[in-house]
């Protein structure tokens, strides 16, 4: 091949492969300008009224816990599992679902609602008005007090512990005295909210499980008001409801993270979920 024809050649063949990579550049830069925003986390910074789910994933879960309360803490599960004779505190390992730590209750407690507290883990138990203080790292136990009511769920805003007991009523007790300090009774358009059970605080917000139902409610925590519905029809698929699985029940979140974490009595699957607006879901 001659130089003059090579010489000819890289005149045609430049701009050609300037045009090529003119046409890649505007292709990506459409691509990027288009494409829908990247979604992160469970929870989008505007919730509506009415939101439900999309499944992030899904981790194994002890199907023989009857699942009372659940709260995330420092990369692990910490969960309470109820009945008499088989009520339990565990330490669970998020990804595989392993209990790694475990204690058994007297069969004569059903436990009930789980938060952290200063070092500490707090279980309520159900109608014995009785509830207990644990050591976080060796489940040892440190204190115990008593009630008047059920105890269902239990939660902590940074200050005070908040519980539920069956009713519309949210108690806020002192995280020390255990003292009641505060109430609020929670509704609806003006209806009071029957049945509310597992609770986590999120974003200035308890989140509530409404026992029986697959619906979780939003509460301020100031009025009581619901400000909003999370509905998670169909979560555990009609093949896994098995004779043993039992409702909905267990919320839990990792604030560092962003996400949400939801399971239910003896539910062989506790679920990340992402949070979407009801009429918009994929």
């Amino acid at each position: 091949m001659s130089l003059r024809w090579q010489s000819e050649q890289r005149k045609w063949l430049a701009p050609l492969l300037l045009v090529g990579l003119l046409v890649l550049a505007g292709t990506l830069l459409t691509v990027i300008l288009t494409r829908p925003a990247r979604t992160s986390g469970s929870i989008p910074e505007t919730l509506d009224s009415r939101m439900t789910y999309d499944i992030l994933q899904a981790y194994p879960h002890d199907s023989e816990a009857f699942t009372q309360g659940l709260i995330y803490l420092d990369g692990f599960l910490y969960e309470s599992t109820g009945l008499y004779g088989e009520s339990s505190l565990r330490k669970v390992d998020l990804e595989t679902g392993e209990v790694l730590q475990k204690i058994d209750l007297p069969g004569e407690y059903f436990a009930e609602g789980l938060t952290d507290w200063e070092g500490s883990l707090i279980q309520l138990t159900w109608k014995a008005g009785k509830g207990f203080v644990y050591g976080l790292e060796d489940f040892r136990l440190l204190d115990q007090f008593d009630y008047a009511t059920e105890g269902w769920g239990l939660t902590h805003d940074g200050e005070r512990l908040i519980m539920s007991d069956g009713t519309p009523t949210l108690y806020f007790r002192d995280p020390v005295s255990f003292e009641v300090l505060d109430s609020i009774t929670v509704s609806w358009q003006g209806e009071p909210i029957q049945r509310l059970n597992e609770l986590e605080y999120i974003r200035g917000e308890v989140y509530a499980n409404i026992w029986q139902t697959e619906d979780i409610v939003r509460i301020n925590p100031e009025t009581g008001e619901v400000t909003g519905w999370i509905d998670l029809s169909g979560i555990l698929s009609e093949e896994e409801r098995t004779p043993q699985a039992d409702v909905l029940n267990g919320i839990a979140y990792d604030p560092g993270n962003d996400r949400l974490f939801v399971t239910g009595k003896r539910w062989p699957w506790l679920f990340e979920i992402r949070l979407v607006p009801a009429d918009n879901q994929n």
